[in-house]
């Protein structure tokens, strides 16, 4: 990491203490050491011992990550916050010149690609950012296949969670999710933005393909056997569409309204979601479906509710995302350019967009504002920091001396 002579000289200062080991009170400052700094005479007959000062505790994990953020500008802690659809061109120059947290990759990124040359084009990424990027895809198998739908990169597409349990129960759902996420880390990809937590067992539902397929409990079972293997991996998960999808049109093409009650919620499409966060998942993506027990007004991606639903009540303590930014169920309810912003009012701690060279100048113009504060984002960019961490993509100077906790 180049974080520079100011997180160099901070470092320094945690792992060494507040003062020098052994420096006497009052030493180098002109002033006589107090009597009660002083050391009392020995007792006639006995030789005096060194007083050595004890050894300073170590810094803790938080505290690198916290001195790590404390040393950013303030273009890289707004960057650190936008999950940028991975561009046709230019990709080296917007990694170095605006620090996003990281690129989501499509499947016209694998088309017309070897898997070598996107290997070499993702690690050559990597080395062009300051911070190390969380790189995504959707991988979710069945009809979402980025990367596996293309046969240059594998004979055979990944299989829906459907057919995967039908053909072995979830012993296949698991293996299916080792392999998946071998498949993916060998590509230089970091997280699958998988699995999908959405209950669904009517066919006619826009997302049940997408789905289990089951009802909640076997949902939550699917969730937990996913996130557990993905974590097992080393590979980063992110659970889809919270609160839960349900029988909801394509908010790709317009707006959903969820009208059922929040208990409904709670006995039904939260258990996958709680389960999946219990299994270690790092990220939860925030849908914009519009559930006015929640909030009638605004999609849940932009609305404060569904935020603290996710932190409050399942406890989550991960990175919050939202969907796309651009998908058309958000345009009628935002000003051109103020998604992102209205997304970390909210309580997002990354947002999912096309556009960051727009996104990041009206973050920081929020903030110079009044309508953000640096405390806020900071919890973001924290989030995002220690999932990298976690997913062994960020390495902190003096980690070796770390305390874990």
């Amino acid at each position: 990491m180049r974080r520079g002579v100011l997180w160099a000289l901070l470092l320094s200062f945690l792992l060494a203490g507040c003062a020098p080991a052994g420096a006497p009170a009052g030493e180098g400052s002109g002033q006589e050491p107090s009597q009660s700094a002083m050391a009392p005479a020995p007792e006639a007959g006995t030789s005096a011992q060194p007083q050595s000062a004890p050894e300073p505790e170590p810094p803790t994990q938080e505290e690198l990550l916290q001195a790590m953020v404390d040393t950013m500008t303030p273009e890289e802690k707004a960057g650190q916050l936008f999950w940028v659809r991975f561009p046709e061109t230019g990709w080296d120059e917007l990694a170095r010149e605006w620090h996003p947290g990281g690129f989501l990759l499509f499947g016209r990124d694998f088309k017309n690609r070897t898997p070598e040359e996107l290997r070499t084009l993702l690690a050559s990424l990597q080395e062009t950012s300051p911070i190390p990027l969380l790189l995504g895809v959707d991988e979710e198998g069945g009809t979402v296949v980025r990367a596996s739908y293309y046969p240059a990169f594998r004979a055979e597409k990944f299989r829906s969670p459907q057919a995967l349990f039908a053909a072995g129960g979830l012993e296949a759902v698991r293996a299916d999710a080792l392999d998946k996420s071998a498949f993916l880390l060998d590509l230089g990809l970091n997280v699958n933005l998988a699995p999908v937590c959405d209950v669904s067992t009517d066919p006619a539902d826009f997302i049940y393909a997408r789905a289990f397929g089951q009802d909640a409990q076997a949902t939550a079972e699917y969730a937990d056997t996913v996130v557990s293997a993905m974590g097992e991996a080393g590979i980063g998960s992110v659970l889809k569409h919270f609160p839960g999808y349900g029988s909801n049109r394509d908010t790709h093409t317009g707006i959903a309204v969820d009208q059922r009650p929040l208990e409904q919620f709670r006995q039904s499409d939260f258990l996958p979601f709680q389960a999946g966060i219990d299994a270690g998942a790092g990220g939860v993506l925030v849908s914009h479906n519009i559930v006015t027990c929640l909030d009638p007004e605004l999609p849940a991606s932009l609305s404060p509710a569904s935020y603290q639903v996710l932190r409050e009540e399942l406890g989550f303590e991960g990175v919050a995302m939202t969907d796309d930014l651009d998908m058309d169920a958000v345009q009628k309810y935002v000003e051109e350019g103020t998604a992102p912003v209205m997304a970390l009012q909210a309580g997002a701690d990354l947002v999912l967009t096309s556009d960051p060279q727009g996104g990041i100048p009206s973050v920081l113009e929020a903030v110079e504002t009044g309508a953000l504060t640096w405390d806020r984002l900071d919890q973001s960019v924290l989030r995002v920091l220690r999932w990298k961490l976690q997913l062994g993509l960020l390495s902190l100077p003096g980690a070796e001396d770390v305390q874990t906790s």
